[in-house]
């Protein structure tokens, strides 16, 4: 969990303290690139490899992700974050994982040319809340980076997870490990403060490339996840909680 650091003038400095020991374990997910993909004038892809389902768990992943796609297209995001009858929690919690980490990634890759560490040279969500970065294996002490290289180190790191094949099983029939929702808890976690910078300090650009909808919505639908799974401590939310609170409460 991240843990409230020293304050420096009015911020609150929050460091990362990874949750994964040297005996737990992460996901492979079969790579698909996206690079022709654009929203607006800008490009999709931010340089990162998206993830997409294990061909060797095809079956179930694309009974999932087709469960996904009818929810998401009837408009009814409650119901596309329900776990599905008779479906494994876990599998229902890794195929979400992989579509959320896309979702994030390209949604940064629209804004490569503005989040640059001339313009953003700390990891902030607005005036009072800092990110550090640091996974606990290359870098164990949390340092100051600025948020361009904060969300490469991020999405390393997750990428990294979900092609461990020991957290995020390839093959049909392999258990998840008995902390897999922790390590998505984790990751949940930081895609947060990716969204908490966008909003705080590119949301204007966002509307200038007329993607404030698209933004919205996929915020909307990774909230109602995370709440209906309880990923996120409701701290980690404060750089958001207006916001989080006008999709919540509808609900």
């Amino acid at each position: 969990m991240a843990r409230g650091r020293k304050a420096r003038s009015r911020s609150i400095l929050i460091s990362d303290s990874p949750r994964l020991g040297a005996g737990e374990r992460a996901s492979g997910r079969e790579i698909f690139k996206r690079g022709n993909d654009r929203i607006g004038d800008e490009p999709l892809w931010s340089g990162k490899e998206s993830k997409d389902i294990s061909a060797q768990k095809e079956c179930t992943g694309a009974q999932l992700r087709k469960h996904i796609d009818a929810t998401l297209g009837s408009g009814n995001l409650r119901e596309a974050v329900r776990l599905p009858p008779g479906e494994d929690a876990n599998e229902w919690l890794a195929v979400n994982t992989v579509d959320f980490f896309n979702q994030v990634n390209l949604l940064y890759g629209t804004l490569t040319e503005f989040c640059t560490p001339e313009n953003c040279p700390t990891m902030t969500a607005g005036p009072k809340y800092e990110y550090r970065w640091a996974d606990g294996v290359q870098i164990k002490k949390p340092i100051e980076v600025s948020a361009p290289k904060y969300v490469e180190y991020l999405m390393d790191w997750i990428e990294a997870q979900l092609d461990d094949e020991s957290i995020f099983p390839q093959k049909l029939g392999t258990p998840f490990p008995h902390n897999f929702k922790d390590v998505v808890k984790t990751i949940f976690k930081r895609l947060f403060r990716v969204y908490a910078h966008i909003y705080h300090s590119h949301f204007q650009k966002i509307v200038s490339l007329k993607e404030e909808a698209h933004l919205n919505t996929c915020f909307k639908h990774f909230i109602l996840f995370t709440y209906e799974f309880g990923l996120i401590d409701k701290k980690e939310l404060a750089p958001l909680q207006e916001l989080i609170e006008s999709i919540i409460v509808p609900y």
